[in-house]
């Protein structure tokens, strides 16, 4: 499993015209779910990204979690990540989950943000999405549930 997080001072999610998320102050998180992942990635990954040092505290250090901040999260589903390219210059998505345990995995990672006190919005899965955001810093983080 893999998350794309980006600090942001505002996102959101459009499908066929529609805002079906935003938030403020917080993080964009971009989730790809692989084939075989387990609850121990997403358990792992929800941690992370909770905890996650990326905001800056009085002195200018990223010192502070989204929780320190007051911030949001906005989760969008994105297969994508697990795009490989070893072969050719067309990635191959074969090392992706299959949608209903990927869609399984989304929902459990925004419901677990939300647990935990955090105002979460999120994508629609499988959907055609534009996502729009104004990364904050910029700051950008990559984080493999595989490489810890």
């Amino acid at each position: 499993m893999k998350v794309v997080i980006q600090r942001v001072t505002s996102a959101s999610v459009t499908v066929a015209e529609e805002i079906v998320g935003s938030i403020d102050h917080g993080m964009l998180v971009l989730l790809g779910v692989a084939e075989g992942d387990q609850e121990e990635d997403l358990q792992y990954l929800i941690e992370k990204t909770i905890g996650l040092r990326i905001f800056e505290d009085d002195a200018g250090k990223m010192n502070l979690s989204v929780v320190d901040v007051g911030g949001a999260i906005l989760v969008v589903s994105q297969f994508t990540l697990l795009g490989d390219l070893k072969k050719g210059k067309r990635p191959s998505f074969n090392g992706a989950a299959a949608p209903e345990i990927a869609n399984r995995f989304y929902e459990q990672f925004a419901e677990a943000v939300g647990e935990r006190g955090i105002p979460v919005a999120c994508g629609r899965f499988a959907a055609d999405m534009r996502v729009s955001l104004v990364n904050n810093g910029p700051v950008t983080i990559i984080i493999d549930s595989r490489n810890r």
